[in-house]
């Protein structure tokens, strides 16, 4: 019992002491290798149900994203929220304080999770009909939405769970857990999809389902480690002071998440009118994207994470070497992996399905992503650097000017001047390069590095 909780203490070691690109690129990659794990089998659904259901219903699947996204970006941000707040009190050895915001962060998720299942099943063909999806998609995808809110209740509580694992250094587990999520995912598409032709229903229960595991490990881990994050079942309640504290620090990235999924939705419905192999071909290309900004978000996750450990303990100058740091591998990633999707660009797309006209409307997303990639790198990297000392209302301020402001002005005002999908596409890189702009000037000039005041 004695070597195994010295082993779990390793695994949760701060990172306010030893190197710096080492603290930052070993507790990045469980959480790029958790998040590829969580893509591959968004991605497998999309595979299996292009190539075993046909390319009406890989549209459907895809088209449900934006609408998903947009519902369940407030949790994701009272997640982010609960990370910060989690990892301040474990980097500043306050022990009551770790104990009363874990124990209210999955109370909260809890209660988010039950309201985002009622929400999601009754709204679910009104968002879809307003976003003008064609009829030939449109009972697929509403059939896919009500049945992947049926099981959110496990995604918003597992993104909680792993989000106090990552901010007590054991973003490990979170990956273990992903691991065996995506292969029960991949197993029970394989079997409800090729094997009982159950179409998207199929893809849709099997992801609940592959929810519900992660979700299953994650609490009963949490429930036994023999740290300051341990949680007790009966002690899961709301503490109102700490409620608002992860509410305060969470909001402007759950407000964030869902402004700029409402300016994704709105990119959806340009691609809609493109007809149905545009929608698939956009779907398709929309899981490759997530192997590239997954990895980004990971880096900015873990920066989050060292920022918060090391603020909390006072090592500003720790903070400022993560910063280039962050911003170093964010780069160094998206050009690598940029060059290698445009290489293999053909091959890829062919995974989803054999319609050249899908495929060729999958490699023209490619042409306008790929080279570009490395400006969502300096924006998304720069965000999880000044999120971790608990000031997150500046980079919701520019991620929203720039991944949803900019873009509806664009849709409404530049978009009636090109004559096809290119005109959708290129909205993508100037809106990066926008806010990796602003982000770049606030981090130089901003006021971010100054102690917050003490609320608990």
């Amino acid at each position: 019992m004695a070597q195994t909780v010295l082993e779990e203490k390793k695994k949760s070691q701060l990172m306010t002491e030893g190197s710096i690109w080492k603290n930052i690129l070993l507790f990045s990659i469980p959480l790029i290798l958790g998040n590829m794990l969580q893509q591959l089998y968004n991605t497998a659904d999309s595979i299996i149900v292009g190539n075993f259901v046909g390319s009406n219903a890989l549209a459907a699947v895809g088209s449900s994203g934006s609408p998903i996204f947009l519902l369940i970006g407030f949790s994701q941000g009272i997640a982010v929220g609960a990370g910060v707040v989690v990892a301040q009190f474990l980097g500043a050895k306050d022990k009551e304080g770790a104990h009363i915001s874990v124990h209210t962060a999955l109370a909260l998720s809890a209660i988010l999770g039950a309201i985002l299942t009622v929400c999601g099943i009754a709204v679910s063909r009104v968002m879809l009909e307003a976003m003008n999806t064609p009829a030939e998609v449109l009972e697929d995808a509403v059939t896919y939405m009500r049945l992947y809110f049926c099981g959110v209740l496990f995604s918003v509580v597992y993104n909680m769970a792993a989000g106090i694992l990552n901010a007590a250094g054991n973003s490990k587990r979170s990956l273990l857990y992903l691991g065996v999520a995506s292969i029960t995912n991949i197993i029970l598409d394989l079997v409800f999809i090729a094997g009982l032709k159950m179409g998207v229903a199929g893809a849709a229960i099997a992801t609940d389902i592959s929810q519900l595991v992660s979700c299953i490990l994650s609490l009963r881990f949490l429930t036994r480690v023999d740290e300051d994050y341990r949680v007790t079942a009966k002690e899961v309640q709301v503490n109102k002071k700490m409620a608002g504290r992860i509410i305060k620090v969470g909001l402007p990235t759950g407000i964030q998440n869902m402004v700029i999924s409402l300016s994704n939705v709105l990119v959806q419905v340009s691609v809609n009118g493109y007809g149905a192999a545009a929608m698939a071909g956009f779907a398709a290309y929309m899981k490759v994207d997530g192997f590239n900004i997954l990895p980004v978000l990971s880096f900015s996750m873990a920066s989050t994470t060292f920022v918060g450990q090391n603020f909390g303990a006072g090592k500003i100058d720790r903070v400022k070497k993560g910063a280039f740091v962050t911003l170093g591998m964010c780069i160094i990633y998206t050009i690598l992996t940029g060059v290698l999707l445009l290489t293999f660009q053909d091959p890829i797309m062919r995974l989803f399905t054999s319609d050249a006209e899908v495929v060729a409307y999958g490699k023209m997303n490619m042409l306008y992503f790929c080279p570009f990639y490395w400006l969502l790198g300096i924006l998304q990297g720069l965000a999880g650097t000044v999120r971790g000392t608990g000031k997150t209302v500046p980079p919701m301020v520019v991620l929203l000017v720039s991944l949803c402001l900019f873009r509806i002005v664009w849709i409404q005002f530049a978009l009636p001047l090109f004559a096809g999908i290119e005109g959708v596409l290129l909205v993508y890189p100037v809106s990066w390069a926008v806010g990796a702009v602003l982000m770049v000037l606030y981090a130089w000039k901003g006021n971010w590095l100054k102690p917050a005041e003490a609320t608990m």
